[in-house]
């Protein structure tokens, strides 16, 4: 996986974070990979790409972290993970993958994306991306935030 396709992502998260929880404070855990399935934490927003290269962008994150993300982003308290709740969080995921999608065409790689779909349950889990020449690792960036932890964990591969 070219590191040029994910650095728009991982900076993209970070601004975008910073800016929608008000300023505040938005770390960066330690990058880990992963080819393996993985367990979600609870709610997980998913968004294809498709065109130059193939994969998707996932921001997983707990029930509690979203609904404190949610709250904050709404200028309100949350009470349960509801309609208007999911809707921040599938926006949430739009704006940072919009963002760095148009970075990435800046730089000359063309795709598209799929509408974020959102997944909310225990003991889920999502699978490496797998095809012809086996499965493509997935790179995990942590966000540690105030609201919680986000981790942002894109698998893209190129076209064979």
């Amino acid at each position: 996986m070219r590191v040029e396709y994910i650095n728009p992502f991982v900076e993209t998260s970070y601004r975008v974070l910073k800016e929608v929880l008000g300023g505040a404070d938005v770390k960066r855990g330690n990058l880990y990979l992963k080819s393996t399935a993985m367990p979600v934490m609870g709610v997980a927003a998913l968004v294809g790409l498709a065109g130059d290269v193939e994969g998707r962008v996932l921001f997983d994150m707990s029930f509690e972290t979203a609904l404190n993300v949610a709250s904050r982003m709404n200028g309100e308290k949350l009470e349960a993970f509801d309609e208007l709740a999911k809707a921040t969080i599938s926006e949430l995921a739009n704006l940072i993958t919009a963002q760095a999608v148009t970075k990435l065409h800046e730089l000359n790689f063309k795709f598209d994306l799929t509408p974020p779909a959102l997944f909310a349950g225990q003991k889920m889990e999502i699978s490496a991306l797998s095809g012809g020449s086996g499965n493509v690792e997935a790179l995990i960036v942590p966000l540690i935030t105030e609201c919680g932890k986000i981790e942002v964990n894109v698998a893209i591969r190129e076209h064979a």
